[in-house]
């Protein structure tokens, strides 16, 4: 996954990268997940799938995001492996990770929230930047 953290003066900001929207939705997912568990310790044992509908673009990327921080906050699974389709303002995730094990995994921070703030999506590039609250 192909991503970088942004200089911001209080969040965290991720911008991903790839050859097309869903590959940057993927990255922008592994970084997030990777700026609070360092995720070369962890295996992609166990799977969900996901899906959410948006309003607009912005809508349903932010809908993604928000469920799969979901998914680690309550279910104390990280990610670490993502296939996303984006059908309009439709998208799915299939991904995998492990169960969250502080006795082995390296933990670097907490995101609070996914927020629209600064949020761009290009199709042009492409490439998709998010802030998240910290």
């Amino acid at each position: 996954m192909r991503y970088e953290v942004l200089d911001h003066t209080a969040d965290l900001m991720i911008r991903g990268y790839g050859k097309d929207l869903e590959e940057c939705y993927a990255a922008v997912a592994y970084g997030m997940f990777d700026q609070t568990v360092d995720l070369r310790d962890v295996k992609p044992v166990e799977s969900r799938h996901v899906e959410v509908d948006g309003m607009d673009e912005e809508d349903a990327l932010y809908s993604l995001l928000s469920e799969l921080l979901f998914i680690e906050n309550y279910d104390n699974l990280i990610m670490c492996q993502f296939s996303v389709h984006i059908d309009g303002l439709h998208i799915t995730c299939d991904c995998s990770g492990e169960l969250l094990d502080k006795e082995r995994m390296r933990i670097h921070g907490e995101i609070k929230a996914v927020t629209f703030h600064e949020m761009d999506i290009d199709p042009s590039v492409p490439q998709v930047t998010v802030l998240f609250d910290v």
